[in-house]
């Protein structure tokens, strides 16, 4: 029986043929639906993910009911870090925000994988700085930059794993990702709407002008997208 495609995934890609033999034994194939939690803040991650399509955010939550997305992971990397950190536990809310698929591995299965110096564990340690970077860079963007361009740098990494130019994506998700009111939301999407840079209609978010998109956003989203090509070789954040 034909084990699973490790080659869409950027991290097990560039494995050699014995270990990603030797893992794929242990992945298992997931659909992930949207808003499929797969981690709670201060609950063991009993997987690690490896994304194949989609896109997995990280979210912090607060006491409030509150929220923000600290960090999202598309298939260029891997989420369940602290597993290879030894804790195993997750600090944040992890849920996918686009349906995708995923190659899953229990926990034990990544400590065991990840013994003894493999490649795989070099290259999550590599992948574990990027990740810090995205997740230090977007708390900066969350406090010195304005919503529309905050807006339009999450959509540029939303489009990044989106399977086209078209996602489904509402006002009081995409306020509760960046932390801000619901009506400073749909006046961002209205401006990038009248600059005919998105179309956006009862939740179906499509991108019309990608350059102008980027040329919108702040400078975070080129940052972080710039770290993971110096890093990892993966023009994507």
């Amino acid at each position: 029986m034909e084990g699973p495609d490790l080659s869409r995934n950027h991290l097990l890609a560039v494995l050699d043929e014995q270990e990603a033999r030797g893992l794929a034994a242990s992945f298992e194939l997931v659909a992930l639906p949207r808003g499929e939690v797969l981690a709670q803040a201060g609950q063991p991650f009993h997987y690690a993910y490896f994304p194949l399509s989609g896109m997995i955010s990280v979210v912090a939550l607060l006491s409030e009911g509150l929220g923000a997305e600290v960090a999202t992971v598309g298939n260029e990397g891997m989420m369940g870090l602290p597993i290879l950190f030894g804790s195993g536990v997750s600090p944040f809310h992890v849920m996918a925000q686009l349906s995708g698929e995923a190659l899953r591995i229990p926990a034990a299965g990544l400590e065991v994988a990840l013994a003894g110096g493999t490649r795989l564990s070099e290259l999550l340690r590599t992948y574990s700085q990027a990740f810090f970077v995205q997740t230090a860079q977007n708390a900066a963007c969350n406090t010195l930059h304005s919503v529309s361009r905050r807006g339009a740098r999450w959509l540029l990494a939303t489009h990044d794993r989106a399977e086209g130019d078209s996602f489904h994506l509402t006002q009081e998700f995409l306020a509760f990702m960046l932390g801000v009111a619901r009506q400073s939301v749909g006046l961002a999407v209205a401006d990038l709407q009248d600059r005919r840079l998105i179309e956006y209609h009862r939740g179906d978010m499509h991108i019309l002008d990608r350059p102008g998109l980027e040329a919108a956003s702040c400078e975070c989203y080129e940052i972080v997208r710039s770290e993971f090509s110096r890093l990892l070789g993966i023009a994507r954040a």
